[in-house]
C-alpha cells in the first residue's frame, strides 16, 4: 500500500471548495506518457494553476501502473524544481469496477472515479457506495456519475446520450457519499462529439453543436447546493488542429467539439472539474504530423516529440487562462 500523501499529491476536496468559491474549474488533463506530463506540469506551474493528472483504465494498461505512480511523484518534484509547488491530484478516470479503484488507491492515487452509469440506478448506487466506503478509509476522494455520455474514448463507449435526471441527484449523493458528481448535460467523449445533422452553421459556415443543457445544471445546483459537479467529454476540438492533421496526411472527418465559451460559463457555476483529453491528442498529433511532413529525414523521437510537447503546453496554458479560469489560483 502506497499513500498518495507520501508522493506529495493531494485529493480533490479542498481544491474543489476553492474552485467553487472562486468560480473557476480545475483542469483535469489526461496523460499517457512523459511528454504529456511534462507539458501539463510546465503549463500549470507557469500559469499558477492547480491540476488533476488524469489516468484512464486504458492509459494505466499502456503506461504501467508502477511507472505511472512514479511519474506522478515526479510531477510533484518537477513542479517544485520549476519553482511552484502547485496542488497536483492523481485521478483515475472512468474506473468501472471496485477492484480497479481499490488497486489504484493502493498504488498511490489520491482520487478515483467509479463510473457505474452503465448499470441500473440501484446497482450504480451500490457500487459507488462500496468504492466510497473503501476510499474514504485512506482519505481518497471519489467521483461518481449519473447519466450517460455518448461517444468513444479509450475504454468508454456509449451509443446514446442520457441526460442526468435532477430528481435522482440528491438521493444518489446522500446514499453513496461521493465527493463530486459527473453529470450529463450535452458533452460527449472523443473528437466526433456530434453528427453534422445535429449542428447548425454560423455565418462563417462553421458547424455549431447544440448548446449544453444549462437548465439541467441549474436544477441540479438547486437540489445539491454547493456540491462539486464534473463535466466529462469537454474538449473543444480546435479546428486549426483538425486542419493541420488533415493537411499532413490525416483523415479526420466531422470532428466537432464543445464551444469554449460554454465551458467558461460552466466553470463559473458549480462545475469544479472539467475533463480535457481529445484536445491534447489533437494538438500532439497535429504537431507530429506537421514535423514528419516538413522533416522526413528526422528519425530521433525527440525531434518530433519536442515540438508536440510545446504545442501541448500552449494548449494547456490557454485552457487554464481563457477557458477554465484556473490560472492564478494554485495558492488560494
Amino acid at each position: 500500500m502506497v499513500s498518495y500523501k507520501e508522493l506529495g499529491l493531494v485529493n480533490s476536496r479542498e481544491i474543489f471548495k476553492k474552485a467553487f468559491a472562486g468560480k473557476y474549474a480545475i483542469p483535469a488533463f489526461n496523460f499517457n506518457n512523459m511528454e504529456q506530463m511534462q507539458a501539463i506540469v510546465q503549463a500549470c506551474v507557469e500559469e499558477n494553476s492547480p491540476v488533476i493528472l488524469q489516468v484512464s483504465s486504458g492509459a494505466r494498461k499502456y503506461a504501467n501502473q508502477t511507472l505511472l505512480r512514479y511519474m506522478a511523484q515526479g510531477a510533484v518534484e518537477y513542479a517544485k524544481e520549476l519553482g511552484n509547488n502547485i496542488p497536483i491530484v492523481l485521478h483515475l478516470d472512468h474506473g468501472d469496477t471496485f477492484e480497479l479503484c481499490k488497486s489504484c488507491i493502493e498504488m498511490g492515487f489520491s482520487s478515483v472515479m467509479i463510473d457505474g452509469s452503465h448499470h441500473s440506478y440501484e446497482e450504480n448506487v451500490e457500487l459507488t457506495a462500496k468504492v466510497v466506503e473503501y476510499a474514504h478509509k485512506y482519505d481518497v476522494t471519489v467521483e461518481g456519475e449519473l447519466g450517460v455520455l455518448a461517444g468513444i474514448e479509450d475504454d468508454v463507449v456509449a451509443e446514446h446520450h442520457t441526460y442526468t435526471q435532477p430528481e435522482e441527484v440528491k438521493d444518489f449523493v446522500s446514499k453513496t457519499g461521493v465527493d463530486s458528481l459527473a453529470i450529463s448535460i450535452g458533452t460527449s467523449h472523443g473528437a466526433n462529439k456530434f453528427k453534422p445533422d445535429q449542428c447548425t452553421r454560423n455565418e462563417q459556415g462553421i458547424l455549431v453543436p447544440p448548446p449544453l443543457r444549462f437548465d439541467i445544471l441549474e436544477e441540479i445546483e438547486k437540489v445539491i447546493p454547493g456540491f462539486p459537479i464534473v463535466l466529462h467529454g469537454s474538449s473543444s476540438v480546435p479546428q486549426e488542429y483538425v486542419e493541420i492533421i488533415n493537411a499532413n496526411g490525416g483523415k479526420l472527418k466531422d470532428a466537432i467539439g464543445i464551444p469554449e465559451e460554454e465551458l467558461r460559463r460552466a466553470s463559473k457555476s458549480a462545475v469544479c472539474k472539467i475533463n480535457i483529453d481529445s484536445d491534447g491528442r489533437l494538438a500532439m498529433t497535429a504537431a507530429i504530423r506537421k514535423t514528419f511532413n516538413e522533416h522526413p529525414e528526422w528519425f530521433d523521437p525527440r525531434q518530433y516529440l519536442g515540438p508536440a510537447r510545446e504545442e501541448l503546453k500552449k494548449l494547456y496554458k490557454h485552457k487554464c487562462v481563457s477557458v477554465l479560469g484556473s490560472a492564478g489560483h494554485a495558492n488560494d
